[in-house]
């Protein structure tokens, strides 16, 4: 399977019409690449969808993720942003591991990703929607950061109890 039948494949897993774009844009930023870099990521063309965006990269040395951006939707959810935040400091103990673990697959195999469901935690209960995350690579080979968006609907808050979380939704597609 070619890498844009790979991306394909990916993209008609996705349901919400904001990421698909998202996803289509990583594969152009490709560029005859396997994976774009951080750089090639062009905000003009995905202008309408900054808000839901967000990145992080791998400090190798460190094995953490360093937040690179967040669009405003993503910081309001989390009350904070996460540039330069190491992913350790900015996710609960117990949200943590989930999330390295993901990253880490997507970086490490590399895969891209797509969950739905509850995809946050709010005061209330959870926020309902779906995610997907690309790997990022500086040589176009070799990925060393996620590329991420995540679309969830406010109205659609449901109680914690009986809510299946998006990690138990959680797919993974080679790149």
């Amino acid at each position: 399977m070619t890498g844009d039948e790979k991306l394909q494949a990916f993209i008609t897993r996705i349901a919400a019409p904001e990421l698909v774009a998202i996803a289509r844009h990583w594969g152009e930023a490709r560029n005859g690449k396997r994976m774009p870099a951080w750089r090639d990521i062009d905000p003009v063309k995905i202008a309408p969808y900054l808000p839901i965006v967000w990145s992080w990269r791998y400090d190798r040395e460190n094995d953490t993720f360093i937040g690179r951006l967040a669009g405003d939707a993503i910081n309001r959810t989390f009350g904070k942003s996460l540039r330069g935040a190491r992913l350790q400091d900015f996710f609960s103990p117990d949200g943590f591991p989930k999330v390295y673990q993901r990253h880490m697959r997507i970086i490490g195999d590399p895969a891209f990703s797509r969950d739905h469901g509850a995809v946050f935690h709010h005061v209330d209960g959870v926020g309902l929607g779906e995610r997907i995350v690309m790997p990022l690579a500086e040589d176009g080979e070799h990925a060393d950061g996620v590329f991420g968006a995540t679309t969830y609907d406010l109205s659609q808050i449901a109680p914690v109890k009986g809510v299946k979380y998006a990690f138990d939704n959680l797919e993974y597609l080679p790149v």
